[in-house]
């Protein structure tokens, strides 16, 4: 087999704060931003689901006075945040439902999570790297927010938003140091995706809807964002990133992957 490349990053002396830091995608965010030397905050209302390598606030991003009170503490106690990612979203069952079918309570509760979340903690966050003159912010999007399916009114409109919020504040503080991207991921083996496996189709097809032939790792994931928030990416902002398999690049109307090919099938 031949060599495949590494690359490692040195993130001594920056501040980090992760929101939805304590599990899934965000907790390995937090691991390899710790894993490079970075301090690590992460934000969540949760317990962590693994070994946590970061302080952790207790803190909902749906209330603005919550965003504002972990950023105080957080520049109070490290004096700086060079990188935010907004992480924090929900995708609960009871969202897998026709737009008419679809409850008052559960839009406005992952409008209230996935978006003004992540505005809130921008609008925290802005103000202190605009004071740094430096600073990288990263939207954890999805790659519903460029492609759909029946019965996903809420979450792939909102991940949309979360991909023109980035572009808007990249535009905005472009001249103050501050860099903003977004990432969207295809299907990755978290506790939020696993909740929702029997709304779309099970495992083995989820995974075969990818030309990988696979769902991704949150380790991949975060890779990404490392090196979105690092000096190789200098000139990437107000974009977006997708970290999918191949997913966005494969049409509805191709013809579909034999199950029999998917990786380790016919391994003996």
């Amino acid at each position: 087999m031949r060599p495949t490349g590494s690359v490692q990053f040195d993130n001594s002396g920056r501040v980090v704060l992760v929101t939805g830091g304590a599990g899934g995608i965000g907790l390995a965010i937090c691991q390899a931003f710790a894993a490079s030397g970075a301090t690590v905050y992460a934000v969540d209302v949760a317990e962590p689901e693994g070994e946590l390598p970061a302080k952790l606030i207790s803190g909902d991003v749906s209330k603005r006075e919550e965003c504002r009170r972990v950023i105080a503490q957080v520049v109070e106690e490290a004096g700086a945040i060079d990188v935010l990612v907004n992480n924090a979203a929900i995708q609960p069952p009871a969202s897998y439902k026709a737009i008419d079918e679809l409850s008052t309570e559960t839009w406005d509760k992952m409008v209230a999570i996935n978006l003004s979340g992540y505005a809130y903690m921008a609008m925290e966050t802005a103000a202190v790297m605009r004071k740094q003159q430096s600073g990288v912010i990263v939207n954890m999007a999805s790659a519903q927010a460029h492609r759909t399916a029946r019965e996903v009114p809420a979450y792939g409109p909102i991940k949309a938003a979360n991909v023109m919020q980035a572009k808007q504040w990249g535009v905005e503080l472009a001249r103050e140091g501050v860099r903003v991207v977004s990432v969207s991921p295809g299907a990755v083996g978290t506790p939020l995706l696993r909740a929702s496996l029997a709304q779309q189709g099970g495992e083995e097809s989820l995974a075969n809807r990818h030309p990988l032939g696979r769902i991704g790792e949150p380790p991949e994931i975060a890779a990404a964002v490392l090196w979105l928030a690092s000096e190789g990416a200098s000139f990437i902002t107000a974009t977006d990133i997708e970290v999918d398999g191949g997913l966005g690049a494969f049409a509805a109307f191709a013809d579909p992957f034999s199950v029999a090919t998917l990786p380790g099938k016919n391994d003996c």
